[in-house]
C-alpha cells in the first residue's frame, strides 16, 4: 500500500465514524439518509431517536433495491431504482434489522433508542 492509499483509507474510516456519530443524534421529526452504493447500505448501522425517519436513497448506477424488515413480518418495500428513495418513520425503541430483497447479502440495522 502506498502512503496515499493509506491516507485515503484512513480518511474514509474517519468519515464513516463521523457519519455514524452524526446519525446517532437524529431526533423525532428528523430525516436520516442511508445511501445505497456499491451494493451496500451506508452507513450499515444507525442509531436514531423515536419519531425519526430513515430515508434510503439508491445511488447506484444500474441496480434496483428494496428495504425489507423481514424479521418483523413487514412486507418488502417496492423496488426503487437509481435516484429514487424509500423511507420509514420509527416510533418505538428497538433494534430493526433489514435486508435488500433482491440482494439479501446487503444488510443493515436501525437502532431506535431514547
Amino acid at each position: 500500500m502506498t502512503m496515499n492509499s493509506i491516507a485515503i483509507r484512513m480518511f474514509k474510516i474517519a468519515a464513516s465514524a463521523a457519519l455514524v456519530l452524526t446519525v446517532g443524534l437524529a431526533h423525532a421529526g428528523e430525516v436520516v439518509e442511508v445511501s445505497i452504493e456499491k451494493m451496500k447500505f451506508e452507513p450499515q448501522q444507525i442509531k436514531i431517536k423515536p419519531g425519526a425517519t430513515v430515508k434510503w436513497v439508491n445511488n447506484e448506477k444500474r441496480n434496483n433495491h428494496s428495504v425489507w424488515f423481514q424479521k418483523e413480518g413487514f412486507p418488502e418495500s417496492e423496488r426503487f431504482f437509481p435516484g429514487e428513495s424509500w423511507q420509514r418513520t420509527f416510533d418505538k425503541p428497538g433494534v430493526y434489522p433489514y435486508l435488500c430483497g433482491p440482494h439479501p447479502e446487503m444488510t443493515g440495522v436501525v437502532e431506535v433508542a431514547e
